[in-house]
């Protein structure tokens, strides 16, 4: 009998393990099990945070800049390259993790740090550079950004505009033209799954304000900055780049990105390419995906669904392992998963769920192996 070769491709459980942790422990619990299973780690994410993470798994190496946190503090944040591409996560620099003791400030914080570290990548050879967005803890538009690399954002006395949402709404003049020169010959791609625009109901503020610490009375006020900001760059109609599906992600800062010609994919096709997981999951008979939860929202593609998609036209089987599966057996049949493994089935308490998420995904490791070996002794192949 031929032994199957798993290939794991987890992406991270959010509030408790990251993606390669998550990879190692089913990897443990497989070879406790049947050690002559080949097991081969290949940890995901889906464009936002993990991104860099995932290339570094991938080979990639780590280079770090100490820049501007989301509310002007200093911290040090590692982005990813290879050769002249980098990999950078607004989360590891802007993010809602960096925020000084967890404390939101949806109108302090900026992501004037993002820009930093494109301007440190380019500075080191960069002539790609792939922008990771999610987790954002701001709503400025991408205007730190834009500052950053160099753009001038007015008042209407010619003053330099304040970082952070608070100040955009006194945004009428803005200047990119230096910071348009500084990215020459640099290809931006921004990693993104979000497709709301940048203003209106679906929009950054009234979607994404919430999370980052917007009241309910301060979102009008937060959708105001933004609309100035917009006229300023697109002109009074504020037609184009704001109405561009993910203008509005991580707080706006797709539409500043769009404002310097950045180009948009999906997350998981991006990171796909990144570590080379066609080639993969072409050399596995059975693949492995996982999520802290999987629900509707994973249904649209991203992450562990995005690569169940690319391995079904492989033909290769996917099993996913997660916290908590809120779906049917139809709707996971039709995302291209032939089972599904949810750690809350054996333990039935959430926070015990995360508390114990390593002994359990081990334990789960063990179920995945015996699914694979029971697959394999019913055929000569998982094909």
């Amino acid at each position: 009998m031929t032994h199957p070769t798993i290939l794991l491709a987890p992406d991270k459980f959010k509030g408790s393990l990251d993606a390669a942790d998550v990879a190692h422990h089913l990897a443990e619990g497989i070879r406790d099990e049947d050690p002559r299973i080949l097991v081969r780690r290949s940890p995901i994410a889906d464009g936002g945070e993990g991104t860099v993470a995932a290339a570094l798994a991938a080979g990639w190496s780590a280079r770090r800049a100490t820049v501007e946190g989301p509310t002007g503090l200093p911290v040090e944040a590692t982005y990813a390259v290879d050769g002249a591409r980098a990999v950078i996560e607004l989360a590891e620099s802007c993010g809602l993790q960096r925020l000084p003791a967890g404390r939101l400030a949806p109108w302090a914080a900026s992501t004037y740090g993002l820009g930093q570290i494109i301007a440190a990548a380019v500075d080191a050879g960069a002539t790609e550079v792939i922008v990771g967005l999610g987790g954002s803890a701001s709503t400025d538009g991408g205007a730190g950004v834009l500052q950053a690399l160099g753009g001038m954002i007015l008042d209407r006395n010619g003053e330099s505009v304040g970082r952070g949402a608070r100040h955009l709404g006194s945004t009428t003049t803005i200047d990119l033209s230096a910071a348009r020169a500084r990215l020459a010959g640099v290809r931006i791609v921004a990693a993104c799954d979000v497709t709301n625009p940048l203003l209106g109901p679906e929009g950054a503020a009234h979607v994404f304000g919430p999370q980052k610490g917007l009241r309910s009375n301060d979102l009008l006020v937060a959708e105001a900055g933004l609309d100035a900001f917009a006229r300023a760059v697109c002109g009074p109609t504020r037609a184009g780049l704001s109405s561009v599906p993910g203008a509005g992600a991580a707080g706006g800062t797709g539409f500043a990105l769009l404002a310097l010609g950045a180009t948009f994919r999906p997350g998981i096709d991006v990171v796909a390419d990144l570590i080379g997981l066609e080639e993969q999951i072409s050399l596995a008979d059975l693949v492995v995906v996982g999520e802290g939860s999987l629900d509707v929202q994973s249904l649209a593609g991203k992450g562990p669904l995005g690569v169940a998609r690319l391995a079904g036209s492989l033909g290769v089987p996917v099993i996913a392992v997660v916290g908590r599966n809120c779906l049917s057996p139809a709707q996971a049949a039709g995302g291209g998963l032939m089972t599904v493994l949810d750690l809350i089935s054996l333990d039935p308490d959430p926070d015990r769920c995360v508390r114990y998420a390593p002994e359990l995904l081990r334990r789960t490791g063990g179920q995945v192996a015996r699914l694979a070996r029971d697959r394999c002794e019913r055929a000569p192949s998982l094909d």
